[in-house]
């Protein structure tokens, strides 16, 4: 896709129009090329196929970037009035005033309409909008404090797997397109929010105490320098989660990325490096199929307490 102003394109048997595609979305730096919006548009077209099935039947939340990622971007939950009419919406949780309509991104027209509204990052809660009090996954976002990086993020996250393992849990991991890395449990029965809060907190706690210098689960940034922050509170209802396979707002047009375990172990001892653009993922895509698509079908239960 190119052009200045804008042209008329036609998805599946949507028409739209996109606009401003030459305005340069990612300014160039010494890691890369500058990405304008017509290549922005164009990654969320080609990833459609794998990244709607994450996406299908949830009240998305859009982080808007008009002015490029490196300029100030705003959160929009409720779903823009001027949307075209087969853009769907559905209720979410919303502020005092009770629920708001969140768009559906369900098609790839209406992914492709959003990504014209530089809406860069798709985030996403672990409920469908169907059914909004029942998490489809328990999500472990592991978050460095500086000077920690990915790779104690790495070695903290096999430390998790290994608790999970333990309890006959399957998980699966991913970048979280910035500095950190997320694990999702599958779920996919039965389970309340405050369960799934409940069992991030309780594993993030243990780790916490047979290893009190490397993980933390407390929220206050003063204490997190050199440790790695296991943010269990990600689990709240009304909480989402940087959505597989978004684009990122960052210093390059980074996504949350699927990795497998052997990556993550790599990453962990320093031998690999697990950043991605666009373009690594469209191939990884191509050469290894979706790799996060279990978690939306594998069927688990959470241990009950004793």
């Amino acid at each position: 896709m190119s052009g200045g102003a804008g042209t008329t394109v036609t998805v599946g048997d949507r028409e739209l129009k996109l606009t401003n595609l030459d305005k340069v979305l990612y300014p160039a730096t010494s890691a890369g090329p500058a990405v304008t919006k017509a290549e922005v548009i164009d990654y969320y077209a080609r990833i459609a196929p794998t990244i709607l099935p994450h996406l299908a039947g949830r009240c998305i939340t859009f982080l808007r970037f008009p002015d490029g990622a490196d300029k100030p971007g705003f959160f929009e939950k409720r779903c823009p009035k001027h949307r075209p009419g087969w853009v769907q919406t559905a209720l979410g949780p919303g502020d005092r005033n009770g629920s708001i309509g969140y768009c559906r991104l369900d098609e790839p027209a209406s992914l492709v309409w959003s990504a014209n509204l530089a809406a860069l990052e798709l985030h996403v809660p672990m409920a469908l909008a169907t059914d909004l009090e029942t998490p489809r996954a328990v999500v472990f976002d592991l978050d460095p404090g500086a000077p920690a990086t990915v790779v104690e993020c790495c070695q903290i996250a096999l430390l998790v797997r290994e608790v999970l393992t333990s309890v006959g849990l399957e998980s699966f991991a991913k970048t979280s397109g910035s500095k950190g890395l997320q694990l999702y449990v599958p779920l996919n029965t039965a389970c309340a929010h405050d369960a799934a809060g409940d069992f991030a907190l309780a594993v993030g706690q243990l780790l916490e105490r047979q290893h009190p210098r490397r993980v933390t689960t407390t929220m206050a940034r003063a204490v997190r320098p050199g440790k790695i922050f296991i943010d269990w509170s990600q689990n709240v209802r009304h909480k989402t989660t940087i959505g597989v396979y978004s684009m990122r707002a960052r210093v390059r047009p980074w996504v949350s990325t699927p990795v497998s375990w052997e990556e993550v172990t790599g990453c962990a001892d320093g031998s690999l490096d697990l950043r991605f653009e666009t373009g690594d993922v469209l191939a990884r895509v191509d050469e290894l199929g979706d790799i996060f698509a279990p978690v939306l079908t594998l069927e688990q239960h959470l241990p009950t307490p004793h």
